[in-house]
């Protein structure tokens, strides 16, 4: 059980921590109104976060820990995590006493050391990864479901079919959570995102500490993130994401 629940949370991470699910429509299909407002909420939101500089983001590097409670088993165990991510290259590493896995997608395959063949989604298509591709050929922005619709957020959807549902502030239009539904192992679970904390590295404002709660036919997830270090732009060798044997 502790296996599939760091599987679990190892989707999920970091907005990275957000969720996926192919759309009814086709891929590239046009959407069926402009949906004007929801993007320019999504622009301002971008704009929130850094505008150009977080379009521009060459390489983010983040680290940190996150400490993980269910519904059947109230005791917290720690993990602790990387991930890297450069243009379309990403590595991921989590650590841990169940579990652990580290995963490179570089740029055209993707590696993994968990045996049988077991791969995560695309985490550069979910979460706040996503945002910096606003206005780029395949990322749609639409209006969030019916029964959200008196939130104020929008939902962006990558060329692949993954979306995340966007909640803004009213104020500052900084994104203060975020959720959606996947499936996992044939199960459907139901995720959401509080971030109670940003931190600024280099014009770029990424989440550094938040709260998720997801949900299984099973049992409940509760995670508490704490990113240690953020690096955005830094040098990051090839090296890093070459296949994993």
């Amino acid at each position: 059980m502790l296996r599939t629940l760091i599987l679990l949370l190892t989707v999920t991470l970091f907005g990275v921590s957000v969720a996926a699910q192919k759309k009814a429509v086709a891929v590239g299909a046009a959407p069926d109104k402009d949906f004007a407002a929801e993007k320019e909420l999504a622009r301002l939101a971008v704009n929130a976060h850094g505008g150009d500089k977080l379009k521009g983001m060459r390489s983010l590097f983040i680290s940190g820990s996150v400490d993980v409670t269910t519904s059947a088993m109230n005791q917290a165990f720690p993990a602790t995590f990387i991930i890297i991510f450069a243009g379309e290259k990403y590595r991921i590493e989590i650590a841990n006493p169940f579990q652990p896995l580290k995963q490179v997608y570089d740029g055209t395959n993707t590696s993994s050391s968990i045996r049988g063949g077991f791969t995560l989604p695309p985490i550069n298509r979910l979460g706040f990864p996503i945002l910096q591709h606003l206005g780029k050929q395949g990322f749609v922005v639409t209006s969030l479901p019916d029964e959200k619709k008196k939130r104020r957020g929008f939902r962006m959807t990558s060329p692949e079919g993954v979306f995340t549902d966007f909640y803004l502030d009213e104020k500052s239009n900084q994104v203060k959570g975020y959720d959606s539904i996947y499936s996992f192992s044939g199960r459907s679970v139901t995720t959401s995102v509080v971030i109670d904390k940003y931190r600024l590295v280099e014009g770029v404002l990424v989440p550094e500490k938040y709260a998720q709660r997801f949900d299984t036919e099973q049992i409940t997830v509760y995670a508490n993130f704490k990113a240690k270090d953020i690096l955005v732009n830094s040098e990051v060798k090839d090296s890093l994401f070459s296949t994993i044997e």
